[in-house]
């Protein structure tokens, strides 16, 4: 009860992923492609709506020739990740329902391929294997498993899952409730409520998306001063030990990385945050979008 892809790899032989899988070079990759051109978190497949998709994290991908960030999986289609890699997609499933967690406040959410729950600052399914999660979830050939205090279990509607926020239900979500939203132009203005170490992202479709820490603190920056800021204004806060400022702007591409990424995960347009060549770092709002400093 889960989408899929099965791809054709560079050596001929074929692997399925799930919604919420990694493709690229880290250990814990769903697919991993030993390639040096390949990055560590190099693309992702993900439920967009009714539709399976292979989105960008590290860089971007060739299709037909052409970059992109993102693309709809169907058979057929070729994705040249790197020189001398390129996946073929085989064929993809796409099932009426998939399973999903709900309660303690959390609506339905559907699991996302290997994820974790956490509950702090509100319960959610995050994407990746997080041992200090409250509990861990993946799929194997499409059977969903659970792992809480130690202990391993089958999930299936019905199945309960305790948290210090309070009990969830795993449920059974349609398909076309499922899936994260595609970003697209001119969907409706987001509300942003900077709280410095949280920041709430208030989407035009009801939806509420929490940043903390580190994220959190780089965009309520940027809501309090309402202009540019050079990179390293907002980096040496956050890493006031690192002198070396190749190394910060290290810390800092990365930080800005994860930004990204997360927002994609979320549905939400990633130049929301954008850096100018000048070095410079911006808060990109549009038309209806409103902010509110509350650090």
């Amino acid at each position: 009860m889960s989408a899929s892809a099965t791809f054709r790899l560079p050596d001929g032989s074929a692997e399925s992923l799930w919604a919420g899988d990694i493709i690229g070079r880290t250990w814990s990759a769903a697919l991993r492609l030993d390639d040096p051109e390949i990055s560590e978190a190099h693309a992702m497949v993900s439920l967009r709506g009714e539709q399976l998709w292979l989105l960008a994290l590290r860089r971007r991908f060739l299709v037909s020739g052409k970059p992109t960030d993102g693309v709809i999986l169907s058979p057929g289609l070729r994705l040249r990740l790197a020189p001398q890699v390129e996946l073929v997609v085989l064929a993809v499933t796409l099932p009426e329902t998939v399973l999903g967690l709900a309660g303690a406040g959390m609506p339905p959410q559907a699991l996302p391929g290997g994820c974790s729950l956490r509950v702090d600052p509100h319960p959610r399914l995050v994407p990746g294997f997080h041992a200090d999660a409250v509990a861990q979830f993946w799929s194997t050939e499409g059977r969903w498993r659970g792992r809480q205090e130690g202990r391993d279990f089958d999930l299936a509607p019905g199945t309960t899952v305790q948290s210090p926020a309070g009990p969830l239900q795993v449920v059974e979500i349609a398909l076309s409730h499922a899936g994260q939203r595609p970003t697209r132009a001119g969907e409706g203005p987001l509300r942003i409520v900077a709280s410095y170490d949280t920041v709430q992202l208030h989407r035009g479709d009801g939806g509420v998306v929490v940043l903390a820490g580190q994220l959190a603190r780089v965009v309520s920056e940027l809501v309090a001063v309402r202009q540019p800021l050079a990179w390293e204004e907002l980096a040496r806060p956050q890493w006031p030990h690192i002198d070396d400022r190749d190394a910060l702007r290290r810390r800092w591409d990365g930080l800005l990385g994860r930004l990204r990424d997360r927002l994609r995960e979320e549905g939400l347009r990633t130049d929301l945050v954008a850096s100018t060549r000048v070095g410079l770092v911006e808060l990109v709002l549009r038309e209806g979008d409103t902010v509110e400093d509350r650090s």
